[in-house]
């Protein structure tokens, strides 16, 4: 499994004339849907990543936001005590590895990212081998072991990002190949938005730094490819699973948009990556014993200065004031913390603490919702009340349905209009919200059995991990609500 965060299907279109390496190899001999969906309300990291391989929408697998999704003081970073403990803890079921496992208990799982969400959140609850990237290393957290492996160790004694230290991030092709301006200064918060841009001078800074570059990505590739070499995956006749979520294209998109040229250079960059680490994997592993999978956590809305250079809708809604007002009136009320919070258009806090106070949270909810509908760029508001009784035709409520696990102590969950983004600042463009640009990403398979096609269909996130399955000749070992599809898997869907 393969995972390119914030990698929206356009691209794949948009610059297909320049592949030459993964992508070309997957649009020319794969099955690509371009219609894929990560069909939920909140299109972050951490509930897209929970979606990829277990076949269930974030209201089963209990992962609603980036900020509720892996952190947890109880599981310290080897290495790092210092550092953001994190686990699987919050995750509810079972994902394809698990199901390998049932069928096959020699089966092993090896997930590197940038991203500790990222990392963790495809393979599970399962302890395996799973890392990610911490101030410049390689590790991972207590709740998988108390040291890492010897070659991990020895990975991370090799310079990699240091080695980086002065260097600069200039144009892979011509500056003729690229179309877009290099001259927004909205982007990257109007700070180094001009080719080329600079590593720090300093080793140390330049492997933190490297997160907000393109070649994190050849580092995440590279220390798979080690993995997969020491740990021998695919070689021990067991079905094995290695997972792999490639950050940068985020970080980029994130300073500089889905339409710049930084952007535009990235893509190229994986492109070409990708394709090494495949020749390179093909090496160590038959192709001809290899499935793969490709697709993407979330997209990304355009700059809304961008967009309304281009006399199109867009801006941010910013929620902070609304969350403020909510803290300081009951905290001081009651000289307690019910710990409001709001995150992608959803605000939560302790609502059993407020009910136990003898409030009506069902009133709070609806004075929020009126506060919320009344910010430009909101298209609809729902509170727990008006979302149950919603029609089966709103789609909105349907993906907030898909969204929120029972029991969860929510007041009100919005939906941002055509355009606009959640967002309280201004130096970046962001994702999250329920509209096509955010939820919409590329699904593609490829590899073993499978053969080359662009369906049209419109298929989900949570559709990959049961056609996995089906391809390994296993099953989910709990109800999920994927499907596998016969597009890839060459028989009747299931």
């Amino acid at each position: 499994m393969i995972a390119v965060d914030q990698f929206r299907p356009d691209y794949l279109t948009r610059f297909d004339r320049q592949f030459t390496g993964g992508f070309r190899r997957i649009l020319d001999q794969g099955t690509v849907f371009l219609r894929g969906e990560q069909d939920h309300a909140i299109t972050e990291t951490a509930p897209g990543h929970s979606t990829l391989l277990s076949g269930r929408s974030p209201a089963s697998t209990g992962i609603v936001t980036n900020a509720l999704g892996v952190s947890d003081p109880a599981a310290p970073i080897v290495g790092a005590p210092d550092a953001t403990g994190a686990s699987p803890m919050r995750f509810q079921g079972s994902t394809l590895f698990d199901w390998l496992r049932a069928a096959d208990s020699g089966s092993r799982a090896l997930s590197v990212s940038r991203k500790d969400r990222a990392a963790i959140l495809p393979i599970g609850r399962a302890r395996a081998d799973v890392y990610w990237y911490v101030d410049g290393r390689w590790t991972t957290s207590t709740y998988y072991r108390d040291s890492l492996p010897s070659w991990l160790t020895a990975y991370d004694a090799r310079p990699g990002a240091r080695a980086l230290a002065g260097k600069s991030w200039d144009l892979l092709l011509p500056d003729s190949a690229y179309q877009e301006p290099d001259s927004e200064p909205y982007e990257n918060g109007g700070k180094d938005f001009l080719f080329p841009h600079l590593f720090p001078a300093d080793s140390a800074k330049a492997a933190r730094s490297v997160i907000d570059f393109p070649w994190m990505d050849s580092l995440t590739l590279d220390v798979a490819l080690e993995g997969v070499r020491q740990l021998q995956l695919g070689r021990t006749g067991h079905t094995d699973l290695l997972n792999i979520s490639l950050s940068s294209t985020d970080a980029v998109g994130h300073a500089f948009g889905p339409d710049s040229r930084e952007m535009h250079d990235q893509v190229l960059r994986v492109d070409r990556w990708l394709g090494r680490f495949l020749d390179s994997l093909s090496r160590l592993v038959p192709g001809d014993s290899i499935v793969f999978a490709l697709s993407a956590d979330h997209g990304v809305t355009p700059f809304p200065e961008d967009l309304l250079a281009r006399h199109q809708p867009g801006g941010r809604v910013g929620l902070k004031a609304l969350v403020a007002g909510l803290n300081a009136a009951y905290d001081h009320r009651f000289a307690m913390r019910f710990g409001f919070e709001a995150e992608a258009g959803l605000i939560y806090g302790d609502l059993n603490a407020l009910r136990a106070r003898g409030i009506n949270t069902d009133s709070v909810a609806s004075a929020v919702a009126k506060e919320m509908r009344a910010l430009a760029g909101v298209e609809q508001v729902y509170t727990p009340k008006s979302i149950a009784a919603a029609s089966d035709a709103d789609s909105n409520a349907a993906r907030w349905k898909r969204q929120l696990p029972d029991g969860f102590q929510w007041l009100v969950a919005g939906v941002a209009k055509a355009g606009y983004q959640w967002s309280d600042g201004h130096a970046s463009t962001s994702h999250g919200t329920t509209n096509s640009t955010d939820v919409l990403v590329p699904i593609a398979f490829w590899g073993a059995g499978v053969r080359a096609s662009r369906p049209p269909s419109v298929v989900r996130s949570v559709d990959i991990g049961p056609t996995l399955a089906r391809l390994a000749g296993v099953s989910p070992t709990e109800r999920v609500e994927g499907r596998q599809l016969p597009e890839v898997t060459g028989d009747r869907a299931r």
